[in-house]
């Protein structure tokens, strides 16, 4: 099977989420969540629970534990075996924030109209 591309969303100002969230945890917690970006990467979308967990019209969530400490990384998938984490989050409550969803959703529609921006630029170029 073919490893999936893990691609970190960047907002159009530049600021990456997912890294950012990263170089938050303490090194137990980022630890354990590189190690489940990296079964993301090998099994992408036959990963399963207790490692990931489909949350609401094509958002997914990766999981990680340790100790009382939980947190989550939401992203999607993107034809081309890529996946795109979008926000990362501890999660202090049984559900998953309505916000940190809703997120997610407003960060995989960016990402769209950041790429169809830079194909029309590509093809104009082309053009030139």
């Amino acid at each position: 099977m073919q490893e999936f591309e893990i691609i970190f969303y960047k907002t159009v100002e530049g600021v990456n989420p997912v890294r950012e969230f990263l170089d938050s945890l303490d090194d137990k917690m980022k630890a354990k969540m590189l190690m489940m970006i990296q079964l993301l990467k090998n099994n992408g979308n036959l990963l399963r629970e207790p490692y990931s967990k489909p949350i609401d019209d094509g958002i997914f969530e990766i999981r990680a534990k340790v100790g009382s400490n939980i947190t989550r990384i939401m992203y999607f998938f993107v034809i081309g075996q890529k996946i795109i984490l979008t926000n990362g989050f501890v999660k202090k409550t049984p559900k998953t924030p309505k916000n940190e969803i809703n997120l997610a959703k407003k960060y995989r529609q960016d990402y769209f109209l950041q790429e169809k921006k830079k194909k029309e630029k590509e093809n104009k170029d082309n053009k030139e």
